[in-house]
């Protein structure tokens, strides 16, 4: 299946609301999370990322400037149905293109288990478990070199 999408920040109150259910859809309700767990108090700091199939966004990604050189991917999350349809990659390549245009050297990002492997496919390499999130989701620190 070929997906014609267009990736860009929400524009409008609608598609902002679409961008964080996505997240919280996700990311947050097979956890049992209330709505509100999926956004954090850098969200006006970050660059937001959503993939949109005409009008419905069908995968969301954040990028953050966090040291000199810098850049990390967070909050990433393709609809369910849509997975395994290019849709990640193509959001990990738009940020890592605006990650390197904007002076970074390298990216890192937290990965859950089960996404290791397309990660490591966008030639990310896992460093070190990091964070246990909710108790019980093993993240692993990675990171891509610019080069």
């Amino acid at each position: 299946t070929c997906i014609q999408m267009e990736i860009r920040a929400p524009r409008t109150k609608e598609e902002w609301d679409e961008y964080y259910h996505l997240r919280w859809k996700v990311l947050r309700q097979p956890w049992n999370q209330p709505l509100g767990t999926e956004r954090d108090t850098l969200e006006d700091q970050a660059k937001h990322f959503a993939a949109f199939e005409e009008a419905n966004i069908i995968g969301v990604g954040r990028l953050d400037h966090v040291d000199f050189g810098v850049c990390q991917i967070r909050f990433m999350a393709v609809q369910p149905t849509y997975q395994s349809n290019g849709i990640g990659a193509n959001l990990m390549n738009t940020m890592e293109t605006k990650a390197w245009n904007s002076g970074a050297t390298e990216i890192i990002l937290h990965a859950r288990a089960h996404a290791l492997g397309f990660y490591e496919k966008l030639g990310y390499v896992c460093i070190e478990p990091s964070h246990l999130l909710f108790g019980e989701i093993q993240h692993f620190l990675m990171k891509k070199k610019k080069g």
